[in-house]
């Protein structure tokens, strides 16, 4: 949610702690994820608003991840220049995700990188399955024409767009 994997470990801290101290305050009959999720979530939006209040740099600004570090031994693993374009496509999509707006980007999130069901997205959020469909649909569409103006600039549009983004997503 933030593009800052730092400051999502944090976040994540944050979310536990809060998490107990609210723990009396969890009812029962609803599930215990989406109290998690609803917890994380709000989070995540407090988190936001004050780096839009300080308007703080929520990317790295050169994409890079300061906590990868190379493997110390060969493994089975895609060849260096398909790791490459891997890598690449990869921060570009997250580049374009972290463009969307909030409640687009929140469902992407919570689809594709957490790997919840629309259901459970509803759940979490307090809003219709059908409205969490539209807003993917949304953030899809938003996602391809995102995607397609930054391939541009490289002569390469995407010709099937919504399933590359779903499979680059997954990455």
């Amino acid at each position: 949610m933030t593009g800052d994997a730092h400051r999502g470990e944090d976040l994540a801290q944050e979310t536990f702690a809060r998490l107990f101290a609210r723990r009396k305050s969890y009812q029962p009959q609803g599930r215990f994820s989406t109290f998690l999720w609803r917890v994380a979530l709000n989070i995540c939006y407090d988190e936001l608003r004050r780096l839009h209040r300080r308007a703080e740099p929520a990317l790295i600004e050169d994409g890079s991840e300061a906590t990868e570090s190379w493997p110390e031994f060969a493994a089975v693993e895609p060849a260096p220049d398909q790791s490459l374009v891997e890598r690449e496509r990869h921060d570009l999509v997250r580049k374009a995700v972290l463009q969307l707006p909030e409640p687009y980007r929140t469902v992407v999130v919570l689809r594709h990188y957490e790997n919840l069901k629309f259901r459970e997205i509803a759940d979490v959020l307090e809003v219709p399955e059908g409205t969490v469909k539209s807003r993917m649909a949304e953030a899809l569409s938003q996602l391809t024409r995102l995607l397609n103006r930054s391939l541009e600039n490289k002569n390469k549009p995407l010709k099937t767009p919504t399933k590359r983004i779903e499979e680059s997503l997954m990455l």
